[in-house]
């Protein structure tokens, strides 16, 4: 199974290639030059593997939630490279990504969505798959969904910008945190290998990012 991965939802630009269970990637802290440098570090991962788009299974993009702006970016640059190569894509939600990368297998996942929100969701790993015990929400970080049980590890950014709120509010169903975790395209491209093998890849034209939020700013009168 070949599946080549693009991550653009943060301000970390990533792509990963992954080959029969061992994965490449890459990964640059480019601001919100991503647009400038996607296809670039493509070229390269695609060059420094000897891999051609041709023989891929299939190409993965994270879904969102996060940046609008990256998330159009992934999904406009998987489908281009989808359709140009005839492979199918499949989409993958950030915060799963998340919970892939931690090395956990209870996993509450929440991303800075400024405005003083978070995006957030909680999956468990069952039987080596992962279960979604809180769908992927916006929410106020006091507003958190409740989890049952300990043994809960926290992930992403909504740790770091609202450590003492999330902290509290899962108190000793905690049992670490990763507050700098980001979505990786190597996560995406480890979970999206799993789908295109059993084949549940669709055709580039119905990929799309996952928002939750339409607002992306306040207004005068809401920031005062």
């Amino acid at each position: 199974m070949r599946v080549l991965a693009l991550e653009t939802s943060t301000e970390y630009c990533s792509v990963a290639l992954w080959q029969d269970g061992g994965c490449t990637s890459r990964c640059e802290l480019v601001g919100q030059k991503h647009s400038e440098v996607l296809i670039g570090m493509v070229d390269g991962l695609l060059r420094e593997t000897g891999m051609k788009l041709a023989q891929l299974d299939g190409i993965a993009f994270g879904t969102g939630p996060g940046s609008f702006t990256g998330l159009r970016i992934a999904c406009g640059a998987a489908q281009g490279l989808a359709l140009g190569a005839g492979q199918p894509v499949v989409g993958i939600s950030t915060l799963l990504a998340l919970a892939q990368a931690s090395g956990h297998d209870k996993v509450i996942a929440a991303l800075d969505a400024r405005m003083g929100e978070i995006y957030f969701a909680a999956y468990q790993k069952l039987a080596g798959e992962w279960t979604a015990v809180c769908e992927p929400v916006l929410c106020l970080p006091q507003f958190a969904p409740a989890v049952e049980e300990t043994g809960w590890f926290g992930a992403g950014s909504g740790f770091s910008k609202h450590e003492a709120m999330l902290g509290n509010h899962y108190a000793s169903q905690l049992t670490g945190m990763d507050k700098q975790a980001i979505p990786q395209a190597s996560a995406i491209a480890a979970l999206a290998a799993v789908k295109f093998a059993a084949r549940e890849g669709v055709d580039a034209a119905l990929a799309a990012p996952v928002y939750l939020r339409d607002k992306v700013a306040l207004k005068t009168c809401e920031r005062e």
